[in-house]
C-alpha cells in the first residue's frame, strides 16, 4: 500500500494484509508478462496469450505451490476494500444493502484496528485514522460520500471533455483554412511573375 510505504510503517504479519497472508502472491511474482498478448509462468517458462490462461495453469499445474497453510485470499476482502467501486462494477451502482453494508464496515474496522493499532505509536495512529477515512466511511446507506477521498480515481471533468471534443472538432477546420491561405500564396506569387516589366529599357548588347 503506497500510504504505508510514504512513511515506512511495518505492518504485522496478524494483519491480513500483510504480504505473507497473501496465498496467491507466488503465483502473482511469477507472471512475466512478456507482451501485451504474451505471458510467461515464471515456473516452467510456458508462454500464454492472456493472464487469464496463465492462471488457469496455475490451478492446472502449480496448484500444489499456493500458500494454504496461512495464507488467505485477498479476494474476500474485497467488500471492505470497495473492490467493486476500483473495477467499476455495476455492483457499485446497485441498490444500498444495510446489513451487506454492516458487514463490510466492520471488517473494514477490525482490518483497521488490526493492521493499525492506534497504541503503536504516532505513525500507526495516523494510518488508522487514514484508513477509517479512505474505506472505513463510505460504507453507509445512503451513500453519500465515495470511498479514496484522498487520492484514487480521478474522473474527468465536463469541462474538460466538452473542450476536448471541441478542440477536436476545430483542428480540421483550422488545418483547412492554413492548406487554403497557403495556396493562395502561392498562386499570388506566380501572378506576379507573370506580369511584364513595362518601361524598362532593355541594356545594349
Amino acid at each position: 500500500m503506497p500510504f504505508v510505504e510514504q512513511v515506512q510503517y511495518e505492518i504485522s504479519s496478524k494483519c491480513r494484509l500483510h504480504p505473507d497472508n497473501d496465498m496467491f502472491r507466488d503465483q502473482e511474482q511469477h507472471k512475466i508478462h512478456v507482451d501485451i498478448n504474451e505471458w510467461r509462468c515464471g515456473y516452467c517458462k510456458k508462454s500464454f496469450r492472456a493472464e487469464k490462461f496463465l492462471d488457469q495453469h496455475f490451478d492446472n499445474r502449480h496448484n500444489n505451490l499456493l500458500n494454504v497453510s496461512h495464507g488467505k485470499c485477498l479476494a474476500d476482502l474485497c467488500g471492505a476494500l470497495h473492490c467493486d467501486f476500483v473495477m467499476n462494477s455495476k455492483s457499485s451502482r446497485s441498490k444500498c444493502n444495510p446489513a451487506a453494508v454492516a458487514k463490510n464496515r466492520h471488517l473494514c474496522e477490525s482490518l483497521a484496528n488490526r493492521c493499525f493499532p492506534i497504541n503503536q505509536g504516532p505513525s500507526a495512529s495516523r494510518l488508522h485514522e487514514l484508513f477509517l477515512r479512505q474505506f472505513c466511511d463510505a460504507h453507509k446507506c445512503p451513500r453519500k460520500s465515495q470511498p479514496f477521498p484522498k487520492g484514487g480515481r480521478k474522473q474527468p471533468s465536463v469541462f474538460y471533455l466538452s473542450i476536448s471534443i471541441l478542440t477536436l472538432m476545430l483542428l480540421p477546420i483550422f488545418y483547412l483554412i492554413v492548406y487554403l491561405y497557403q495556396r493562395e500564396m502561392r498562386g499570388g506569387t506566380q501572378e506576379l511573375k507573370r506580369i511584364p516589366r513595362v518601361g524598362r529599357k532593355a541594356k545594349p548588347s
